[in-house]
């Protein structure tokens, strides 16, 4: 029989500088809709959820790195033909220099590990290596990252986004240039509400300071033979059944905010609201649909990237 497997990540950084408020709910709440409305057991054997809550420190649902990487691996495992896999990711993204000189940009898109400040970030290609390149051609996985520069998180070599009009375009997000929004004026454009605009302030300057104070470290995965070295072009060519929606481009900020009183991702909150409103959606539609919600209140524009070229009128499946 067909096996569901789920890896859940939420990070909400407590008692650090760059704390977020809405992540380990995202996980909850995504949690909940796969089990309630999507049929995945919530057996341990099955779904693995890892947050930075106090309970978790000390053991392998903590997310550090080292732990993230393990998670990673057993979530593409041992899967079969008909399978579906499932992962999602709410927390910071970063970007850190291209040591390597694949991307006209100059940097690799980053997750950021509860210890990503003492042991470093997970940059896109190692995340390539650990997730896309072992997962059985026949086995589908779906993504979800909840966080910013989240475009290229994965390295998957089809990416479309939909423009202001709706109209869904391919866009070339391996080796594209693309231009880092540093500047505290760029970072959260329209994120919060008329009413909350001393919170956007004060959110825009933390942002600025954070993003300006990333660094490149050693990682984890240096010690595993996952380091970057080079970007592959036969990754184009894997073929991979995996679809990943994106909270936004790689330029871009995604926003922790608050959905009747409740702290959560903007992108975590659009996904499920369109899915849970009609679960037969096209991958076009979600897309679509995705995307004008969020930019009813953000900035922000969500994207679709794809292992190879597919159907993208299928139905949503996962």
């Amino acid at each position: 029989m067909p096996r569901r497997k789920a890896l859940i990540i939420g990070i909400n950084y407590y008692g650090s500088e760059h704390a977020l408020k809405g992540c380990i709910n995202d996980a909850y709440n995504i949690r909940q809709f796969l089990v309630e409305e999507r049929g995945f057991s919530p057996d341990q054997r099955d779904m693995v959820m890892l947050t930075d809550e106090p309970k978790n420190e000390g053991t392998p649902f903590y997310p550090t790195g080292q732990n993230l990487i393990a998670a990673f691996k057993w979530l593409v495992s041992y899967n079969n033909p008909g399978d579906s896999v499932w992962l999602s990711y709410s927390g910071h993204g970063g970007q850190v220099a291209d040591d390597y000189g694949d991307r006209e940009s100059g940097f690799n898109d980053t997750i950021c590990p509860v210890d990503f400040e003492t042991n470093g970030q997970i940059t896109s290609s190692t995340l390539h290596k650990l997730i896309i390149s072992p997962m059985n051609p026949y086995a589908r996985l779906t993504i979800l990252f909840d966080c910013c520069h989240s475009g290229s998180a994965v390295e998957l070599p089809y990416t479309y986004r939909p423009d202001a009009d709706g109209n869904i375009n391919l866009v070339n997000n391996l080796k594209e240039g693309v231009h880092l929004a540093m500047e505290a004026s760029n970072l959260l454009q329209g994120g919060f509400s008329m009413d909350r605009l001393d919170d956007a302030r004060s959110f825009v300057a933390e942002a600025a300071t954070f993003f300006h104070s990333l660094h490149h470290q050693p990682e984890e995965a240096d010690e595993q033979g996952l380091v970057d070295e080079g970007f592959h072009e036969n990754w184009r060519n894997e073929a991979k059944d995996a679809w990943m929606f994106s909270g936004c481009a790689d330029g871009q900020t995604s926003a922790d905010t608050s959905i009747r009183g409740r702290a959560t991702g903007a992108m975590s909150w659009a996904f499920m609201n369109v899915m849970r409103e009609n679960p037969q959606q096209s991958y076009l539609d979600v897309l679509a649909n995705t995307r004008y919600l969020i930019q009813q209140h953000y900035s922000q524009i969500p994207q679709l990237s794809v292992g190879g070229e597919y159907d993208l009128s299928q139905p949503v499946s996962f």
